[in-house]
C-alpha cells in the first residue's frame, strides 16, 4: 500500500517568539542576615507574577496558556509544583496550568526556552516563565543523595559536586586566568552596577518586596542586598580561599548565595500584536550543551557555537553579551576562547552576578532583562546573546534580536 500524500495546507508554522516584558525582586544575601530571612520562596514568585500582570494591563489574565517555575531546590516552600501554585496564588484564573523545572543555575533560562518551544510549535500563545530560589531556606544540595555510582564507577569526579571546586579547576586549565585576572574583573563588575544604579538602568524592572525578618517588622526592599561597592583590588586580595588552600576563586570573584525571583511574559509574534502587548526582543535561537562536571564554567562556550550555528551567524555579529558571573574564572574562559577583551563593553554593561548576586534558577531572566534594556538604550545592537554555565557540566546560551535595529525581522 502506496503512503498517503501529507495535507501541507494544514501543516504547523513555526512561529516567532518574542520576550514582552521581564521582572525579579530585588536580590538578597541567603542566610540570617539576609533581607528575605523568614520569607517565603513562593512569596517571592508571586510578586513577579503579580507585577508582570499589574506592568502589563492589555494582558488579560485568562489568555495566559502556561506558568513555568523553576526551582532548583524543588522542596518546602519551592516545592509543590511550584508553577501551578505560585499561578493559583497569584490570582491567575484556575484554568491556567503551570508546572516546575530544573536545570540548576540555567532554570529560568529552561524555563523561557521550554515554553518558546511551545509558542512556536503553537501549543501556546501568552506564558509566564521565571525562576526563585531561596538559599537561606534551601542551601545548595541539602537533603540531595547523589548516587553512589557517581563516585564508585567514576562517573562524576568527587570535585564536580562542589561548584567552587570546578571553578578551580577552570583556572588550573587556563594558567593565563590568574587571581589577580579575576579579582580586577571581578572590580570592575561592582563598578558597572553601581554606575547602573546611578543611571537608573536596574530599577525599572524590580518589584518591591515587604519582607519581616523574625522579631522585626516589615521593611520595604527596592533595591539589591549583595553589591559591595567601593570594592578594590586590595580589597580581594586579602580574602580567603575557600576550595583550596592556595587558590585562587574567593568570596570577591565568585556570585555568592542569594535568594529572588524572577518572571517574564513570552508571547507569539502574533499574540504580542492582537493584544498591544510591547516587544523587547525576538528569540533568534537557543542551545544547550554538556561538557565535562569537574570543568562546569566551559559551558557557555559549547553552547553558544551551537546557538550561533542554529542562528547562521558568527560571534562578530553579537552585539552585546550578557553572561552570567558565577565565577569570574568561567566568563574569563569564555572572553578567551572568542578572544574578547576582559573589558569589552559589550560585555554585562550593567555588570553581574558577582556584583548583583546568583539565586540559581532566578537568574537566566535577570540577564534577559538587562540585555532589554540595553537593547533599547542601543539600536546600532541587533544581536545579543545571554549564557551561561549550569552545574553538573552544561552550558546554556539564547540569542535574541533588537526590536529597535533598522534591521529588526528583515530575514527572520
Amino acid at each position: 500500500m502506496s503512503p498517503q500524500p501529507v495535507n501541507t495546507s494544514n501543516a504547523r508554522q513555526v512561529r516567532d517568539v518574542v520576550f514582552v516584558d521581564g521582572v525579579r525582586t530585588p536580590f538578597g544575601k541567603a542566610g540570617e542576615k539576609g533581607i528575605y530571612h523568614g520569607t517565603r520562596a513562593d512569596d517571592l514568585v508571586v510578586k513577579c507574577i503579580r507585577d508582570l500582570m499589574r506592568r502589563n494591563p492589555s494582558l488579560p489574565a485568562s489568555r495566559i496558556d502556561e506558568v513555568a517555575i523553576a526551582a532548583t531546590t524543588q522542596t518546602g516552600d519551592q516545592g509543590l509544583t511550584i508553577g501551578r501554585t505560585a499561578a493559583l496564588l497569584a490570582g491567575l484564573p484556575r484554568s491556567v496550568p503551570g508546572f516546575a523545572i530544573d536545570r540548576m543555575c540555567a532554570g529560568a533560562m529552561t524555563a523561557v526556552t521550554t515554553t518558546a518551544g511551545s509558542i512556536a510549535f503553537g501549543a501556546y500563545d501568552v506564558v509566564i516563565a521565571g525562576g526563585v530560589e531561596h538559599m537561606g531556606n534551601h542551601p545548595m544540595g541539602a537533603g540531595a543523595d547523589p548516587n553512589p555510582r557517581f563516585l564508585s564507577e567514576r562517573i562524576v569526579d568527587p570535585a564536580a559536586l562542589n561548584m567552587g571546586n570546578t571553578a578551580e579547576n577552570l583556572h588550573d586549565r587556563f594558567p593565563d586566568i590568574t587571581k589577580e585576572r579575576a579579582d580586577a574583573y571581578a572590580v570592575a563588575s561592582q563598578e558597572k552596577l553601581a554606575a547602573a544604579y546611578q543611571a537608573g538602568n536596574i530599577q525599572p524592572d524590580l518589584v518591591p518586596v515587604a519582607a519581616r525578618r523574625p522579631g522585626e517588622g516589615f521593611k520595604l526592599h527596592t533595591a539589591d542586598e549583595p553589591p559591595r561597592p567601593g570594592t578594590t583590588l586590595e580589597s580581594l586580595a586579602e580574602l580567603r580561599t575557600p576550595f583550596r588552600a592556595h587558590g585562587r576563586v574567593t568570596p570577591g570573584n565568585a556570585a555568592g548565595l542569594n535568594d529572588g525571583a524572577t518572571a517574564a511574559v513570552l508571547a507569539s509574534a502574533q499574540a504580542a500584536e492582537e493584544l498591544g502587548l510591547g516587544v523587547k526582543m525576538r528569540l533568534v535561537s537557543y542551545a544547550f550543551a554538556g561538557v565535562e562536571p569537574s570543568v562546569m564554567g566551559i559551558g557557555p562556550v559549547p553552547a553558544t557555537e551551537k546557538a550561533l550555528a542554529q542562528a547562521g551567524l558568527g560571534i562578530e555579529d553579537i552585539g552585546l553579551f550578557e553572561i552570567n558571573e558565577a565565577f569570574a574564572v568561567q566568563v574569563l574562559s569564555f572572553l578567551d576562547h572568542y578572544g574578547i577583551e576582559d573589558t569589552d563593553p559589550r560585555v554585562n554593561r550593567y555588570g553581574g552576578a558577582i556584583a548583583v548576586g546568583h539565586p540559581l534558577a532566578s537568574s537566566g531572566v535577570r540577564l534577559m532583562n538587562q540585555l532589554a534594556r540595553q537593547f533599547e538604550q542601543d539600536p546600532s545592537v541587533r544581536y545579543g546573546l545571554t549564557t551561561m554555565c549550569i552545574g553538573l557540566g552544561m552550558g546554556g546560551t539564547v540569542i535574541w534580536e533588537n526590536p529597535h535595529h533598522a534591521d529588526y525581522g528583515k530575514d527572520a
